[in-house]
């Protein structure tokens, strides 16, 4: 069947256009469906990263409130399925922010909070889920850069168009990753107990 020229036209105008490049190649579609097994198995996922797998603590601020480190890791998915994350995406970055004072030396509760649709950088979570939870009950954040947003966004790409139905695989393939290698940190560093959380795409994954 033939496309529809009101379709055509409808898509021209758009600003926001998803997946204008199709599915991605069929080579990386075939690998990512197969990686999939592996990784949608709790059990095998969780071993797929070390406990004490590199992250890098680049930067770290004193306020009033809070203390905010920044950080970066290479994102695991590209060392099991090389090539298949763009460049820009590989490094992982993230926000934590923590309290100057705990209530209870025992327990560091620690969440971490997965960007929703159109959310690049931090500002947008930092303060208004991050600050105020801090603030009321003294839990503190990691807020991750989603794959394909904000300093991971490739040059390519406008705003939060993803190119390829594939990215949507990968970004989900990097966070979960991801997470593990934030949660295997936490641990390391004496907080807990951990969660994640996040709203719309946030949420959904």
């Amino acid at each position: 069947m033939p496309c529809s020229k009101l379709d055509m036209l409808y898509r021209r105008m758009l600003i926001t256009r998803f997946f204008e490049k199709g599915w991605g190649t069929p080579e990386n579609l075939l690998r990512l469906f197969e990686f999939r097994k592996t990784i949608s198995r709790r059990e095998s996922c969780f071993r797929l990263i070390p406990r004490d797998y590199t992250v890098d603590i680049f930067k770290e601020e004193k306020y009033s409130d809070c203390t905010i480190l920044e950080g970066k890791f290479m994102t695991p998915l590209e060392l099991y399925l090389p090539g298949i994350v763009p460049k820009q995406v590989q490094n992982a970055f993230f926000q934590v922010i923590l309290p100057n004072k705990w209530m209870n030396e025992k327990y560091k509760p620690l969440c971490i909070h997965l960007a929703g649709t159109g959310d690049h950088f931090y500002w947008r979570r930092r303060n208004l889920i991050a600050k105020p939870l801090l603030k009321e009950a003294n839990i503190g954040s990691i807020l991750l850069e989603n794959p394909f947003y904000g300093l991971r966004k490739p040059d390519y790409q406008q705003r939060s168009n993803l190119h390829n139905v594939s990215d949507i695989f990968v970004m989900g393939g990097c966070l979960i990753l991801e997470c593990l290698v934030l949660l295997h940190w936490c641990e390391r560093n004496g907080f807990g107990p951990l969660g994640i959380t996040g709203l719309s795409m946030g949420g959904h994954y």
